[in-house]
């Protein structure tokens, strides 16, 4: 197997396994997946945003589609989710301390794809194609 097709699956698995957790994150704010948010019974609006971000960005970046824009702007709602809930719990500057690992991996890893795209297996790689053709 070629370096550039070990490239595409990793891209590829990262791509899906990103979006199903955001999907995940935005399912447990808005429908009480996995338990919800205890205590909640009126979201704000804020949480609001957020669930909504999550399940419509990540279900498109799952698929693929629309990548850049979509990583690009859940990029962002997961540096001011890092800032928001986690670094003010003490030590911003260690996400370890804080609970705020996930919230700062996504981050990073969705700036990636807003700069790579989603690679050979998603839906911008077909509307591409077909451009093209």
């Amino acid at each position: 197997m070629t370096k550039e097709k070990l490239i595409d699956i990793a891209v590829f698995l990262l791509r899906v396994v990103a979006g199903y957790i955001f999907v995940q994150h935005g399912g447990f704010k808005l429908f009480n997946w996995f338990g919800g948010i205890p205590g909640i019974t009126e979201i704000p609006t804020l949480m609001l945003i957020a669930g909504l971000v999550e399940i419509i960005g990540g279900t498109l970046i799952l698929l693929g589609f629309f990548t850049r824009p979509v990583a690009f702007v859940s990029s962002g709602q997961m540096a001011v989710a890092y800032f928001i809930a986690h670094a003010n719990q003490g030590f911003w500057y260690a996400p370890l301390i804080n609970q705020g690992e996930p919230a700062l991996l996504l981050c990073f890893i969705f700036l990636f794809f807003s700069a790579y795209g989603a690679g050979i297996w998603s839906i911008d790689a077909l509307i591409g194609q077909r451009k093209s053709a």
